[in-house]
């Protein structure tokens, strides 16, 4: 996550991870959730600053961020499994 130490990374992209888990309907634990948020807002941060956004580095910002991303994530692989 950009701007954000290691353990705010963690806390914040088990959050995210865990909200987009809710939102989505999936079903996971976590560690899952972690990766989901904290790779969610990696993809995210890459997309959205393809089309000029530009998330700031606070915790807010990048939980947002890394909510979007982790749903992108949990319906890219619901995309790719068939389901």
């Amino acid at each position: 996550m950009q701007g954000l130490g290691w353990i705010a990374a963690i806390f914040v992209g088990g959050l995210a991870g865990w909200i987009g888990s809710r939102i989505m309907g999936a079903n996971t634990g976590l560690l899952l959730n972690i990766f989901l948020g904290i790779v969610g807002a990696m993809v995210a941060n890459v997309l959205l600053g393809l089309i000029g956004i530009n998330a700031s580095a606070t915790w807010l910002a990048q939980g947002a961020v890394g909510l979007l991303g982790a749903c992108i994530l949990i319906a890219g692989w619901r995309m790719i499994r068939g389901r």
